[in-house]
């Protein structure tokens, strides 16, 4: 009986895991506002992810939220030098940062990364469900992520949401401008999980199926 219940259990896993991985035809309803989260990865993957979303209208994606590694006041920074550019009388600054712990810091030995990345991740879910929950919200509409390794566990917190039936944000993933012959690891772990894939060379689109390329973005 108890090995009848184990091999249920695994059948309803693997169920709820194959129902929540993203259908890339899926059209999807516009609507007009849309609450934005942006990981900034700091460094280069910051000036990346700034530049996308300075392009688009504030207005209509708001309130945002910018996530950011411990530590990482350089991206904190320049968040908020961003929102206070955008800044006007017609459109007031709605904005958070939200710090989350690293995954693996850097030249952090990989014995010691499960620990780090475990809390980074209880983190992480914690955000992304706990707190709307309680809150009677949503965490974002979209996240944008555009790596490195800590955005691997915010997106899978996002799962976790999928998975439970609960309101989650549709995934974009941004690959860095810097990669034009292969994909990074972070744009091969995260591939098959995100709604939208988005490369910013055209070779790039052979290395991954589905795969979109609208030109230079950044």
């Amino acid at each position: 009986m108890f090995l009848l219940f184990v091999l249920a259990l695994a059948v309803f896993v693997i169920y709820r895991i194959f129902c929540t991985l993203p259908n890339r035809n899926n059209a999807v309803k516009r609507s007009k506002t849309k609450s934005l989260a942006v990981f900034l990865g700091s460094g280069g993957h910051t000036s990346e992810a700034l530049t996308l979303i300075s392009a688009l209208d504030f207005n209509r994606y708001s309130p945002r939220t910018y996530v950011i590694s411990e530590g990482d006041s350089f991206s904190a920074q320049k968040a908020q030098e961003l929102e206070s550019s955008k800044e006007t009388n017609a459109c007031p600054a709605q904005y958070m940062i939200l710090t989350i712990p690293r995954a693996r810091r850097v030249h952090q030995p990989l014995v010691t990364t499960p620990p780090t990345a475990l809390y980074s991740l209880l983190l992480c879910i914690y955000h992304l469900t706990v707190a709307p929950f309680r809150q009677s919200s949503s965490f974002a509409d979209v996240l944008i992520l555009n790596g490195p390794g800590t955005c691997f566990v915010l997106c899978i917190a996002v799962y976790v949401n999928k998975f439970l039936g609960l309101a989650a944000p549709r995934v974009i993933y941004i690959e860095s401008f810097a990669r034009v012959e292969s994909l990074s690891l972070s744009g091969k772990l995260l591939y098959p999980f995100v709604d939208r894939f988005i490369v910013q060379w055209p070779q790039l689109q052979t290395k991954a199926k589905g795969a979109e390329f609208h030109g230079l973005l950044v």
